[in-house]
């Protein structure tokens, strides 16, 4: 197998105090950051749908969901366009609140080592943290960011 087949274009999101990393086929777009419309009773981490080419996006902070305070938007941030693969929203896609612009990255398996399985609250929508040359990124759990975006519409 060719060294290109076995490498991932991958992006690394830019959270608060962390970092995401993500295949680049899971991300739509990345958008500019606009207010998000919030609905009542929705949880903390659910920060409201915004209009995106027509259609409402689903807006979440994943800091939110990991029980962290959610961040205040700045002139930096943007928002990541996830497409739904589970079928579970109407829609087909939802976004991540980013506090920058996504770097994109090629990894392979010399550079990307397992860190941890650990460190982040039960239910938290997190695989593992690993290492990257000098940074520690969490893999999401997009699976359940998305069923915790679906049961969060249902009780709204």
């Amino acid at each position: 197998m060719s060294a290109e087949a076995e490498e991932l274009y991958s992006l690394l999101v830019p959270l608060s105090e962390d970092r995401l990393i993500v295949p680049r086929a899971c991300v739509a777009e990345v958008v500019r950051f606009s207010r998000p419309e919030q609905e009542a009773g929705a949880e903390p981490w659910m920060l409201g749908s915004v209009n995106w080419n027509g259609r409402p996006l689903p807006v979440v902070s994943f800091e939110g969901a990991l029980g962290n305070d959610v961040p205040v938007p700045t002139g930096r941030t943007r928002i990541v366009v996830f497409y739904a693969n589970t079928g579970r929203l109407k829609n087909g896609y939802f976004g991540v609140l980013t506090q920058g612009f996504p770097q994109l990255v090629r990894v392979n398996k010399d550079v990307l080592k397992l860190e941890s399985k650990e460190g982040w609250p039960d239910g938290a929508p997190v695989l593992c943290r690993v290492r990257m040359i000098n940074e520690y990124p969490l893999i999401p759990d997009l699976e359940k960011l998305e069923a915790m975006l679906a049961e969060d519409a249902l009780q709204a």
